[in-house]
């Protein structure tokens, strides 16, 4: 819309997501690590209100965030020039409920909300496979999250392969009040570090099945240096586990942690506890790539 009206403002979900495995395989020609993993959105999410037309405008309710290299106002700007139509106007309004800094996929949410949801409402009609090219220019994880689902991930995180949804879990997550630099965890990997997919090709193998997740399976080799390097999040995956946790798993490059169930009992159980432990935890669940793409519509 270029021509002064605002259209009827609407809200769209952008999902955190998980990984459910993830491995680095080692580095690349141009510097950045070969990966394989398999992630899932979930069901904690920030939200984007979003009117075209009338004054272009962003705002968030964090106001470190409410800045015109917000990956939201990048999104949109990627598209006009994508598109060659510098008079699109959008008023975009993003409440944040996914901690920055979490290895959760926030910001890379966000922006690929934006631009599957800016793409349809200024009737652009811009395929999948473009939004997911421009997606790559803002991160390592936004080409999946135009997607979200279950995926299987690999090159640095551009090759996206939709995958059958898994099956459907309860997740305790807990996200320590501590800030775990991505480029500082991948810059510390040593060739020691690096794993294989065998896990990943587990997972996936048990989902093109119709099988539960082998939860022995879900491992993270970017864990054990972040454990390493910030003794917090090493002690609160310990504190999950005195606490009955089956199983607690680092999500992408951290700190957040996650514990699955398959029953709410247990997963509410445990959050609970961990709440009288005052950790930063949420009760939340696993969410299909239909789901995601129906709460941009």
């Amino acid at each position: 819309m270029s021509d002064g009206t605002v259209a009827t403002p609407i809200f769209a979900a952008a999902y955190a997501k998980i990984n459910l495995t993830l491995a680095v395989l080692g580095r690349r020609d141009d510097g950045y690590h070969r990966l394989a993993s398999v992630m899932q959105t979930i069901s904690l999410c920030d939200t984007l209100r979003i009117a075209v037309g009338g004054a272009d405008r962003f705002d968030c309710d964090v106001a470190a965030l409410a800045q015109p290299d917000n990956l939201v106002v990048r999104a949109a700007s990627l598209l006009r020039a994508e598109v060659a139509r510098p008079d699109l106007a959008a008023e975009i309004e993003l409440h944040k409920e996914v901690p920055a800094q979490g290895g959760l996929g926030g910001g890379s949410s966000d922006a690929a909300t934006a631009l599957v949801t800016l793409n349809a409402r200024w009737r652009l009609g811009l395929s999948l496979a473009r939004l997911e090219a421009l997606a790559a220019r803002l991160g390592s994880d936004t080409p999946y999250l135009i997607h979200g689902g279950t995926a299987r991930i690999e090159g640095r995180g551009e090759i996206v392969e939709p995958l059958p949804d898994a099956e459907p879990l309860w997740l305790a997550l807990v996200k320590p009040l501590v800030d775990v630099s991505t480029p500082a965890v991948f810059g510390a990997l040593t060739p020691a570090d690096y794993g294989d997919a065998a896990d990943t090709e587990a997972v996936i193998a048990a989902i093109r099945a119709e099988n539960p997740l082998p939860f022995e399976r879900l491992t993270n080799t970017l864990e054990r240096g972040v454990l390493r390097a910030y003794p917090e999040v090493a002690d609160i995956k310990k504190s999950l586990l005195d606490l009955g946790a089956p199983l607690v798993v680092m999500s992408g490059s951290g700190p957040s942690l996650f514990a699955p169930f398959r029953s709410l009992r247990e997963a509410a159980s445990l959050v609970e506890r961990a709440r009288g432990r005052h950790l930063n935890v949420w009760l939340c669940h696993s969410v299909t790539r239909a789901q995601v793409q129906a709460a941009r519509e």
